[in-house]
């Protein structure tokens, strides 16, 4: 049983938020505090439920140290609001759309990265989209993992 749920949301769950799992997870293990958080990711949308990470995505990521290829997308459930203890977004639309699909009661639990950034969407673009989303996300989750360990000890 983890102490804190951290769920990362983008569109199809191939490319940012598979990425965002997959820093935070490795930045946790450093820290000593994986075994505490559980870290998942979810697509607004399903198109690419049961896929492997785009492979872009998983070149990148492994350049940096990051495994990608054992995660799986999937669409965000409606319980996935109830289950997580926070939900974070890669973008302003994805945020719209969770605090659309939210209960008021639930939308504490709703935001970007920490300092509010926003990760492009690498999908259409070349190689130096998903270094930058890389680099983007990166600092994003040092932000988060800070927040994470502050929240823990």
């Amino acid at each position: 049983m983890s102490d804190l749920s951290i769920l990362f949301i983008c569109s199809g769950n191939i490319c940012r938020s598979p990425t965002a799992e997959g820093v935070l997870r490795h930045q946790l293990e450093a820290m000593g505090l994986s075994d505490r958080v559980r870290i998942d990711s979810a697509g607004i949308q399903g198109w690419h439920a049961g896929e492997a990470p785009d492979e872009r995505s998983q070149d990148h990521a492994r350049r940096r140290g990051y495994e990608l290829c054992d995660q799986r997308a999937r669409a965000l459930r409606p319980d996935d609001v109830e289950r997580f203890d926070l939900l974070v977004a890669m973008d302003a639309g994805h945020l719209r759309e969770l605090r659309r699909r939210c209960p008021a009661a639930l939308q504490h639990k709703i935001s970007l990265l920490p300092g509010e950034v926003e990760i492009p969407d690498p999908y259409y673009g070349g190689p130096e989209g998903f270094e930058r989303v890389l680099d983007l996300i990166e600092q994003g989750c040092r932000g988060l993992a800070q927040i994470v360990a502050a929240r823990l000890c």
